[in-house]
């Protein structure tokens, strides 16, 4: 080979290392670029989440002066299907005015005139959606007898919101409240538990950090029984499709045969504790938590005994699972005489009733009630004289001299203003 022909070979060679080396330092600072963008890009979403967290806050707290006082008229515009025994009504002001926001979780009151009745009956339904600035939306289950009773009768307003109620009827609504809500203004990972219809506040909180475009880490642990009681099963579906910081786990309890394992449901069974370390695997988590009594007892001992601290544990029972007197009222008086003084009434608590307010309702003794589970306060009574002891912690505040008979029993002699 010439001289010259190999000073030609080599100088092609060496530019064509030198345009590699080029190319590739074009490319590491295009992939550093890319990078970059990416992360400035992420950076500015969770500020915008942030700024909208921040003024759906904001709202919240001012929309206390603008809450409304005593009763205000809604219109049903539409009630939907949700599954069998749940229908969603969806509620805008008949007076045409603004609503004031809600914090996710919290619920309405409605007084409803039932048919033959003289007085109206207080209930209260959680919200089931985000907060919308157009509408309010609750979705109620027809509440049945429960295992226990089935002779009883089944559950008075719940029958009519499902039965009765059309589009267009006029409905009597207190303002949203409640102590049991998601604490927006922080940014831990959250984990939702819902059994049966007590879906209707979590999923609330699941709407809302859709909304919001939350980067906060979500588990969602669902329990029905089979998939005739699953509601919003498509819309759940497609939450836990399109975002990626949002785990859906559903348990079917009693799966049909055409119940299909991995489309339908996840897990044959209920949910548990030992079900739900297998998919977090650590325990530093918000706990919200909404069902029945059995369920949220199962689940809370389950909790405490893993860790969880009780400052990261909110939950809401929705009625009593069952008729009979609940093993959880420590120390019920056997023999006590309860006096109604506005009724001038006496009736005699044996310990075979869950409550005071049954006891009233037995002695046909009229007092305000919504929740029966200790949240709403509606029942709240005058205590005259005497004392009561919880089957748990009240869910609201109760001022001094004063009880919530729905989860009160007597401690010896007791008067109470009613």
């Amino acid at each position: 080979m010439e001289l010259s022909t190999f000073f030609a070979y080599g100088g092609m060679a060496m530019v064509s290392l030198v345009t590699a080396q080029l190319g590739a330092g074009v490319l590491r600072t295009a992939a550093d670029a890319f990078t970059a963008y990416q992360c400035r890009r992420r950076d500015l979403e969770l500020l915008d989440a942030r700024i909208l967290v921040a003024k759906r806050e904001m709202a919240v707290r001012q929309s206390s002066d603008k809450a409304w006082e005593g009763l205000r008229k809604f219109r049903v515009r539409w009630k939907v299907a949700e599954c069998q025994g749940i229908h969603s009504l969806y509620l805008v002001p008949h007076d045409g005015r603004p609503l004031p926001p809600f914090r996710p979780g919290q619920y309405l009151t409605l007084s409803v005139r039932l048919p033959g009745d003289d007085r109206p009956t207080i209930r209260c339904y959680s919200l089931s959606d985000s907060p919308k600035s157009d509408y309010y939306r609750l979705s109620v289950k027809k509440a049945t007898p429960p295992p226990d009773a089935p002779d009883a009768p089944s559950g008075k307003v719940s029958s009519y919101v499902n039965d009765v109620v059309c589009e267009s009827d006029i409905l009597d609504v207190k303002a949203p409240s409640g102590s049991f809500y998601l604490h927006t203004d922080k940014e831990t990972p959250v984990v939702l538990l819902a059994g049966g219809v007590g879906i209707t506040p979590v999923l609330s909180m699941l709407n809302y950090l859709v909304d919001v475009q939350s980067h906060r880490q979500v588990y969602f642990f669902l329990g029905v029984r089979n998939g005739l009681d699953h509601p919003f099963h498509q819309h759940l579906s497609e939450i836990a499709r399109t975002h990626d910081n949002i785990k859906i786990v559903t348990c079917y309890s009693r799966p049909r045969s055409n119940d299909q394992q991995g489309c339908d449901y996840d897990v044959q069974g209920r949910v548990t504790v030992d079900l739900i370390k297998q998919y977090l695997g650590v325990s530093n988590y918000d706990f919200y938590l909404c069902g029945p009594p059995a369920f949220l007892d199962s689940l809370v001992t389950g909790l405490k005994a893993w860790g969880v601290p009780k400052t990261s544990i909110h939950q809401e029972a929705f009625g009593p699972s069952r008729t009979s007197k609940p093993v959880a009222v420590p120390d019920a008086c056997e023999k006590s005489e309860v006096q109604f003084a506005k009724s001038n009434r006496t009736a005699t608590w044996d310990g075979s009733l869950a409550n005071l307010l049954d006891l009233a309702d037995a002695a046909q003794i009229p007092i305000d009630s919504g929740c029966r589970a200790g949240n709403c306060g509606t029942c709240l009574t005058a205590i005259k004289s005497g004392s009561v002891k919880y089957s748990q912690d009240p869910g609201c505040d109760v001022d001094d001299g004063c009880c919530l008979p729905c989860i009160a029993s007597p401690d010896g002699p007791l008067v109470l203003d009613a």
